[in-house]
């Protein structure tokens, strides 16, 4: 069985070459292609297309709008995000919208076949490095901490006491260390961290 795909992206040079990309290659069929999201929403509900090619920059509604309407409309259909654009922002809206994978438009012609077979078999195709966002999105920022390795332990140890609003003589007698041995520490943390004050030194390690 063939599948069927749709492309939906103003730009005709592009939306030709995906079309022409799609029939020339065996087990696939470009039924339909349109220049704007309201076109789209307009049609798609009736054709019954397995995958649909997206752009996110189209003129009036967006792709990402296109998908969040057409989702309810068009159950059985699965969209896949064919786009320049990169950024963590509009990955994730898409994502949200209900596309199932994301693609940047310089990916090559036999990976975006690939994508297709595999977004149709209820896969989540990425372009690499936009899969890399995506990880990266649920890991912990660690900029901060880069910040806290600056420190020696002892140092750490004073900026927590610091934390916790105790002055100079409470933090020396917690942990049995002289005034003047405190204040040394606390000019070398605000000497590394490159602050002037308590605050700004724990905004910066938080």
């Amino acid at each position: 069985m063939e599948i069927r795909v749709g492309i939906v992206e103003d730009e005709k040079q592009i939306r030709e070459s995906l079309a022409i990309l799609i029939n020339g290659s065996e087990g696939f069929r470009c039924t339909d292609t349109f220049e704007s999201a309201e076109a789209a929403i307009i049609s798609l509900p009736q054709l019954q297309l397995d995958v649909v090619l997206m752009d996110i920059h189209l003129p009036g509604k967006d792709g990402i709008q296109c998908i969040r309407e057409l989702k309810l409309s068009c159950p059985g259909t699965q969209f896949l995000m064919c786009t320049s654009f990169e950024d963590t922002d509009s990955v994730f809206s898409a994502l949200k919208a209900g596309a199932t994978g994301y693609l940047t438009k310089t990916t090559q012609p036999s990976k975006i076949l690939d994508a297709i077979v595999e977004v149709h078999k209820g896969g989540s195709p990425m372009s690499s490095h936009i899969a890399r966002k995506v990880v990266a999105s649920f890991q912990p920022d660690n900029s901060q901490n880069k910040e806290l390795q600056k420190l020696s332990e002892r140092e750490k140890q004073i900026l927590s006491e610091l934390s916790q609003g105790l002055r100079y003589k409470e933090i020396a007698d917690k942990l049995f260390l002289s005034t003047e041995t405190v204040r040394t520490h606390i000019r070398n943390i605000y000497e590394k961290l490159q602050v002037n004050s308590r605050t700004e030194a724990l905004n910066k390690t938080r």
